[in-house]
């Protein structure tokens, strides 16, 4: 039976189906996507950007492919750690001077780059680039779990689903924009372009601090302090989901960069991922426009399954058309993954690690982006874009495998149950 505060929740939002015009009507919620968005932009910029500098002053794939690795590495070592300091201190203290950071340690990367330095100056600059790439999507995150505190879980769900959306959006955009400033204006013009975007976008949203989360100096809990997000073995298990997507992500790009290089036609390269990447963002659109009755691991499970199925046609394709068909369908199978691993992961931890736990997930997508571009890079130089292609399938596969194993792990503690959109009892609560 619904109680009182469960019925105003429902009446706050409405007695449709909560969904993105309820969602986008939260208050004070403009005042930091349009700057969020902007400032998360650079993200989908930076591997392409990287891979395509370095192979155009190298001339190898897989020195290319290890520098991207190299900041792909970095970033997702640093975020989590950049994520509990923003629990802890707030999220200005943390990404103002970051961006600051990232933009001079870019502007290295790229003086060294065109100076034709030797690939272990390239691979030692790539660190500080990698380490202070802002993370701006789990700050988000956090800004509509603040902003949605007592809602419907279904607004939640439609939170979860519009991120996705927003990020998949970037990539449509990011990768298009980087390839056509690399081949047509200057091949340094994506990283350049990308650090002045990080800077500005990044403290223009730093400085939007009335919908900012608040912070937690002294941690929660009784014992003045708060263990690591990654101590929940539900956030691990997603960890392992999201190692996956990254691989993915990382395979796609340097065998499509490859792959248009070979057919003569490297322009064509971010079209073709920009195709992959709406194909992420339709399916988050429908994803999230949907009221699921099915518990989102097993949700979470199907959509594995049917990614790693439609990575096992790619390295048979010998056309762009062909590709980007193909490209399209695994693009439509990424946005219910990601989308159910942040709405999991968002009733896993306490809100004093909730940024902390969006990036332990945003990080093993770039971890698992930096593994794939490395293989799949050295795989190119020795065998072509043909063999690049069978890294999304090992990645999801291998992920899969992993993911059905620690099953048991997603699923909230007693002490996280949802009652009236209150989280965080510490002990079961009772409901009629």
């Amino acid at each position: 039976m619904p109680t009182s505060s469960s019925s105003s929740a429902r009446g706050a939002t409405g007695d449709r189906t909560p969904g993105y015009r309820q969602l986008l009507r939260t208050p004070h919620a403009w005042s930091f996507l349009v700057p969020g968005f902007a400032a998360r932009q650079p993200f989908a910029m930076l591997t392409i950007s990287l891979v395509l500098l370095v192979q155009h002053t190298t001339g190898s794939y897989g020195t290319a492919g290890a520098a991207a690795a190299v900041t792909g590495v970095s970033m997702a070592l640093c975020a989590p750690r950049g994520g509990r300091l923003a629990d802890r201190y707030g999220q200005r203290a943390v990404l103002l001077p970051g961006v600051v950071l990232h933009a001079a340690s870019v502007g290295v990367l790229v003086t060294l780059a065109l100076a034709h330095a030797p690939s272990w100056a390239l691979l030692i600059a790539a660190v500080p680039a990698g380490a202070t790439v802002p993370q701006v999507g789990p700050m988000v995150r956090s800004r509509w779990a603040v902003a949605l505190n007592g809602s419907a879980p279904p607004l939640r769900a439609a939170a979860a689903a519009f991120e996705s959306v927003t990020d998949e959006f970037t990539f449509v955009v990011g990768p298009v924009l980087a390839t056509a400033l690399c081949t047509s204006v200057h091949p340094a013009a994506g990283l350049m372009t990308e650090a002045t975007l990080t800077l500005a976008g990044g403290a223009l949203f730093a400085l939007q601090s009335r919908s900012a989360p608040s912070p937690h100096p002294s941690g929660a809990g009784r014992g003045g302090g708060h263990a690591s997000a990654l101590a929940s073995p539900g956030v691990r298990a997603l960890a392992v989901a999201f190692l996956g997507i990254g691989a993915v992500f990382g395979g796609m790009q340097v065998s499509l960069a490859a792959f248009t290089h070979e057919i003569g036609r490297p322009g064509v390269n971010g079209i073709l991922y920009g195709t992959f990447a709406a194909g992420n963002m339709l399916a988050g659109v429908v994803y999230g426009a949907v009221s699921w009755r099915v518990q989102p691991r097993t949700r979470l499970l199907a959509a594995y399954a049917a990614l790693a199925v439609a990575c096992v046609p790619l390295w048979m394709a010998h056309s762009p058309v062909l590709l980007g068909v193909l490209g399209l369908l695994v693009g439509l199978c990424i946005a219910p993954a990601l989308i159910t691993g942040y709405t999991l992961v968002d009733t896993l931890v306490q809100p004093a690690t909730r940024t902390e736990a969006f990036t332990w997930l945003t990080g093993a997508v770039a971890l698992g982006q930096a593994a794939a571009v490395t293989v799949a890079g050295l795989l190119v130089d020795h065998a072509g874009s043909r063999a690049g292609f069978t890294v999304p399938l090992a990645g999801t596969t291998v992920a899969l495998a992993v993911l059905l194993w620690l099953r048991g792990r997603m699923v909230p503690p007693t002490r996280a149950v949802v009652v009236a959109g209150v989280i965080g009892h510490r002990t079961p609560v009772s409901v009629d």
